[in-house]
């Protein structure tokens, strides 16, 4: 049974393989420029956000301010990863989407159930990137203005946690499921049957993003790993009818 850790540690392989090489380049570009612009943005305004947050905090609350402050911490460096995270997979998702469709070639010796064309494939994994964001969006939000109740804020990070192993899942095992004509809905529901490989799964890929330059690598390595834990775990599932 192919777990987690050794998906993504094979599929980084496979990326790295004579043939499929060629088609991590764009990714990895796409990456590199988002991740020096992301850093540059956070060292300028990083400060000024945590200023205008803490004035936000009522009064009767600022005996607990050395506990709301690095809570608010996280949870603005959680909110700018999140966000760096689904921008980049916005723009790199038609170059992902044709690696997965490599990737399963060449794993298994034949396409996927895919009869669209480069053009109407590029233009349907932006679309369905739209759809992810819709989706992670609210509860991304929602996450946020929970910080804020006194007492729940005290389990915030674990929330954080799962939810952010939850969307990195939904974010790559999106790509061969979307290659074999898997709905949004039905993929969802894929994942939840088997919620300790998607969790897990996620958990590895958030991981694998917090590395600074390795990470460049691993991303698109964690592509080449969800073609594997679809066809491990997911592929056989019965379709939703």
């Amino acid at each position: 049974m192919l777990n987690a850790f050794g998906a993504l540690t094979q599929g980084t392989r496979l990326v790295l393989s004579k043939g499929l090489r060629r088609y991590v380049f764009l990714p990895i570009l796409v990456n590199l420029v988002l991740y020096v612009g992301t850093i540059a943005y956070l060292l300028n305004n990083f400060g000024g956000w945590l200023d205008y947050w803490m004035l936000k905090v009522p009064g009767w609350l600022e005996w607990l301010e050395w506990l709301i402050w690095p809570l608010l911490v996280i949870s603005l460096v959680l909110i700018v990863f999140f966000t760096f995270t689904l921008v980049s997979n916005l723009i790199a998702a038609p170059f992902y989407g044709f690696l997965a469709e490599k990737v399963e070639l060449r794993v298994t010796g034949s396409p996927p159930l895919d009869d669209r064309g480069f053009v109407r494939s590029a233009l349907d994994a932006l679309g369905r990137e739209l759809v992810k964001l819709a989706y992670i969006l609210p509860r991304m939000a929602l996450l946020f203005l929970l910080g804020f109740v006194p007492g729940l804020n005290l389990v915030m990070p674990f929330l954080w946690a799962a939810f952010s192993a939850w969307m990195m899942a939904i974010t790559y095992l999106d790509y061969p499921m979307d290659n074999n004509r898997v709905s949004f809905d039905d993929m969802k529901r894929r994942l939840r049957s088997r919620w300790w490989p998607t969790l897990t799964f996620g958990g590895w890929v958030l991981l694998a993003t917090w590395i600074p330059v390795a990470n460049l690598i691993l991303l698109p390595g964690a592509v080449a790993a969800s073609v594997l834990m679809w066809q491990q775990h997911y592929k056989a599932l019965p379709a939703r009818l």
